[in-house]
């Protein structure tokens, strides 16, 4: 394969360049082999597999044990992609001492790139100690969906004032605390546009608007496999749920007609052996 893996300094070569990031998630070997072989930059095992693999109603059920099994099939097929392994909730919180272990595991047992998780200034000097760790971090800001009922649902954040400041000192504060990068979720474009432009590292948007340095988006909402919502800020590329829908039903309807399995599905042995076998069974009492 010639794709070849970026790092935390061509991503960030990236942004002074001008050049747009891709990004978008996966949860297991299956869907990362074939996200492996596309043109993306990075892929993040989110906390939305929650969501969308485990059918909870937000990311916060899952726990830490469970997001490693998701690192793990996505690091067998993910060699050539930045991988960033997402801090579930209550995985950071506690201490900064514990932060730091968790993200170890997710370095060593996830086989990550990088982690992620949450929070702006609250979270600035647990960044930090895990950035001297020597452990990559991507900084989370906006949108939250861990605290989104401290927010108030999923609702844009930033829109007045006061929110927007907070915004901006969160992006700086993670800045200073050494992230490599930064998703920004579901804020106004022009906050969007100035905490890019205000930031050296990465801001990657998702409902941040056109002015971030790269976007990212889940698999599953661009693919058209999860449809319990479908937020402003989804573009759907594909629809592969309603693709399978159609091969299943297909699939069952051949079955049941006798179509399927056809000769050109099955495996055949010479008559003489098919004629001893019942003779054999025959002999041995199976058959009468």
């Amino acid at each position: 394969m010639d794709k070849k893996k970026p790092t935390v300094l061509t991503l960030k070569q990236m942004k002074r360049e001008g050049q747009k990031i891709t990004m978008t998630t996966a949860y297991d070997y299956g869907m990362m082999s074939q996200v492996a072989k596309s043109d993306i930059d990075i892929v993040l095992v989110g906390d939305s597999a929650a969501m969308t693999m485990l059918g909870y109603e937000s990311t916060v059920p899952i726990d830490l044990e469970t997001m490693l099994v998701f690192c793990q099939g996505v690091a067998r097929a993910g060699k050539h992609t930045f991988l960033v392994g997402d801090m579930p909730f209550m995985s950071y919180e506690v201490s900064v001492e514990k932060a730091v272990a968790n993200a170890g595991r997710i370095m060593k047992e996830g086989f990550m790139d990088s982690v992620k998780l949450e929070g702006g200034e609250r979270v600035a000097d647990t960044v930090a100690a895990i950035v001297r760790a020597g452990i990559p971090v991507m900084g989370h800001i906006g949108l939250t969906p861990q605290s989104a009922s401290q927010l108030g649902g999923f609702t844009v954040q930033g829109k007045d004032l006061q929110s927007a400041k907070q915004i901006v000192k969160d992006a700086l504060a993670l800045e200073k605390a050494g992230v490599f990068a930064i998703i920004m979720e579901v804020v106004p474009a022009p906050v969007a546009k100035l905490v890019t432009e205000l930031v050296q590292v990465p801001i990657i948007g998702i409902g941040g608007g056109k002015h971030c340095d790269g976007q990212v988006m889940v698999l599953h909402d661009m693919l058209g496999l999860f449809d319990k919502f479908s937020p402003r800020f989804v573009k759907r590329y594909a629809h592969l749920g309603a693709e399978m829908q159609k091969a299943l039903n297909q699939f069952a309807s051949e079955v049941r007609e006798g179509r399927f399995p056809s000769q050109e599905h099955s495996f055949s042995m010479p008559d003489e052996v098919a004629g001893q076998l019942v003779a054999g069974l025959k002999e041995d009492g199976v058959l009468k």
